[in-house]
């Protein structure tokens, strides 16, 4: 199975930018994803073209934000993926996080046997003052004892998203300058590292291990043409699942993320 994540940071700003031409050149590279995970998709059913609400040749689940204009996640499980039936489950019992939207599955049943489950993910960014630093820890750990149910429950799993941390000085362009910034604080880090201790696997770096690639790049200052960037959008792949190729799209250009893309396979 072939997972990407992606942030959007706007559906409907990706697709001006080219999303669903981007799809369609995976397709013909024989690089498509088979399940797609979404976040940032700020919009609603109300908002979105039937295209892109129910695109053609996927089965899609979203969790919006109550909030217009705000958040958001989305699951795309491609037809023609080797699945032969997905349920769909959307929260993990926070309810800010349920009114925000950060955090939707797909639990596969896949041809030949066995199971898959696949969530998006969209954990608070802290950086805007006090309380969104507040409400990222917040949910950080009620997220901690959800990933651990997820490891005990022995289902294969990939949780991918945009996290909004930065793991190590290798994911930063500019680690002793962000050292006291949200996404790359000591805390934060060392939550992170904790759910790699528990079992999970930071799939891009399970095959790169020293390489350099960031997934995000701020709008300002020219980062992207200078590559300043973080690379806080990750694809965890719990201990049954053997991690394959796994890749960064920085050509992509949907928005101010990259497509982060890994092979997993039952091991």
């Amino acid at each position: 199975m072939q997972i990407t994540t992606l942030n959007l940071n706007g559906l409907r700003s990706a697709e001006r930018r080219g999303f669903r031409d981007w799809l369609a050149r995976t397709h013909d590279e024989g690089r498509a994803p088979d399940v797609l995970l979404l976040q940032e998709v700020r919009a609603d059913a109300d908002s979105l073209p039937e295209e892109l609400l129910a695109p053609a040749g996927w089965r899609v689940a979203w969790h919006f934000a109550q909030k217009k204009g705000y958040a958001g996640t989305g699951v795309w499980v491609r037809e023609g993926a080797p699945v032969t039936d997905v349920t769909f489950r959307t929260g993990c019992g926070h309810p800010r996080g349920e009114e925000e939207g950060r955090l939707v599955g797909a639990e596969l049943a896949l041809a030949g046997g066995g199971t898959l489950d696949a969530w998006s993910l969209y954990l608070p960014s802290g950086s805007s003052g006090p309380e969104r630093q507040e409400w990222k820890v917040a949910y950080m750990a009620h997220l901690q004892v959800w990933l651990a149910e997820r490891l005990a429950s022995g289902r294969p799993t990939v949780v991918g998203g945009d996290l909004n941390i930065a793991h190590t000085p290798m994911d930063i362009k500019n680690a002793k300058g962000n050292a006291k910034n949200s996404g790359f604080l000591p805390e934060e880090r060392d939550w992170f590292g904790q759910r790699l201790s528990e079992g999970w696997q930071d799939a891009f770096r399970v095959t790169n291990p020293e390489t350099v690639a960031y997934s995000w790049w701020s709008n300002r200052g020219n980062a992207r043409a200078n590559d300043v960037g973080w690379r806080i959008d990750y694809l965890l792949a719990s201990p049954q699942l053997r991690v394959g190729a796994s890749s960064i799209d920085r050509g992509a250009s949907l928005s101010d993320h990259a497509p982060v893309t890994a092979e997993v396979v039952r091991a």
